[in-house]
């Protein structure tokens, strides 16, 4: 019976040796567009999004995995707008569009 519970508390011990698994991240990985003209189109690394905001100032959120994206606004065929960014899992990034200004 000793040799049973010497046993038992060894696997128990042991149990805590090994660290745990960090939880997936629940927070939504976004990416946020402000500024975007009246009437243009987000495309998210060469996918349409939809239209952008009637507003200037109402962001559009997109959710995203982690990593590298290109961000771009285009007005009927032509391309206003372009900027690369990284988000982290679980992270946001403001992608602010600047009239005239490609990055």
């Amino acid at each position: 019976m000793r040799i049973f519970i010497v046993m038992a508390l060894a696997c128990l011990s042991a149990c805590s040796f090994f660290p745990s698994r960090k939880a997936p991240s629940s927070d939504p990985t976004e990416i946020i567009v402000t500024g975007a003209p009246a009437g243009s189109s987000v495309f998210l690394d060469g996918v349409p999004t939809g239209q952008a905001a009637v507003l200037n100032d109402h962001p559009q959120i997109l959710n995203v995995t982690a990593g590298a994206h290109k961000v771009e606004i285009h007005l009927g065929e032509k391309v206003v707008y372009q900027e690369d960014t990284f988000v982290e899992p679980g992270g946001h990034r403001t992608v602010r569009v600047l009239s005239g200004l490609n990055r």
